[in-house]
């Protein structure tokens, strides 16, 4: 097959990319912004076209949380409007999609993971602009596959584990939220659990995906440092009251499942696993 993958620069761009010579039988199409604007669709269009496309990969969104609060019209193009014209562009084609959702879809006052058939209620720009991004591609391509994250980190970009071990080598002291719990994700697990599905024949529908197990973000930053060997800073928790930010973030994301193991026979790895193989990476670069 020919594959498009939008945003390849980003985290999970790039984990896709690192994957792609595993799978010789497809011919991927690795584009960021420069080489193909998906906010114009008579650019997806003619590169989808031009090239014969089969499927897409959109790792492409506005991920900055708290700015979306006061750049809606741009987090809207990105993650609502340009997910529908990649996915009338590959409908055109009877192609799929793979589009990348997130947990602030949900408002996060569960106590039990969620699944995907769950009442949506993001309570965020960010949020609402990805679920709209869902309900246009879903509408627009029949072929479409929603995977919903959280908590995304890898050895490529800005995210959270780089941010605490270049924190927890500048500071003495830190403070962290205690009482946000999700499960983080290994942007390589995702790549992989998405190669699965392309392998095996993307089943159209949503699904969660994230490293299994549940913790806080202080009890992540507390493993980060254990795992980088960072023993001179003393991390703090703190109640999100403490840490006022734009957007309203989800208390509760954690994140069912059992929806993508049993369709693709994927094994989910346990967070700290892959945090530690992440952290062992980010240590030799």
């Amino acid at each position: 097959m020919n594959i498009l993958i939008t945003g390849c620069n980003g985290q999970l761009g790039n984990e896709m990319q690192l994957l792609e010579k595993q799978y010789p039988e497809h011919t991927f199409f690795n584009t960021d912004v420069a080489e193909l604007d998906i906010t114009n669709p008579q650019a997806i269009n003619a590169f989808v076209d031009g090239n014969a496309i089969d499927g897409i990969v959109n790792c492409a969104a506005y991920t900055a949380v708290d700015k979306a609060e006061s750049n809606t019209d741009l987090c809207h193009l990105l993650n609502a409007k340009a997910p529908a014209f990649l996915a009338e562009a590959i409908e055109r084609r009877n192609g799929w999609l793979v589009q990348i959702s997130t947990d602030y879809v949900f408002d996060g006052t569960n106590h039990t993971p969620y699944t995907e058939d769950q009442a949506t209620c993001p309570n965020s720009v960010y949020g609402e602009t990805k679920l709209e991004g869902e309900r246009l591609a879903t509408e627009k391509c029949s072929r479409t596959m929603i995977i919903r994250t959280a908590w995304l980190y890898s050895t490529f970009g800005n995210n959270f584990v780089k941010t605490m071990i270049r924190l927890g080598k500048e500071k003495e002291q830190l403070g962290v939220i205690f009482d946000q719990v999700g499960t983080p994700t290994y942007a390589a697990d995702l790549a992989s659990a998405i190669m699965t599905a392309i392998s095996k024949g993307i089943v159209p529908g949503i699904y969660h995906f994230s490293n299994e197990g549940v913790i806080s973000w202080y009890d992540f930053t507390k493993a980060i440092h254990r795992l980088a060997g960072i023993t001179t800073c003393h991390v703090k928790p703190l109640h999100t009251a403490e840490y006022p930010t734009p957007a309203h973030r989800p208390h509760y994301s954690v994140l069912d499942k059992t929806k993508i193991k049993q369709t693709y026979g994927i094994e989910v790895p346990y967070w700290e696993d892959s945090l530690a193989l992440c952290v062992r990476q980010l240590m030799i670069q």
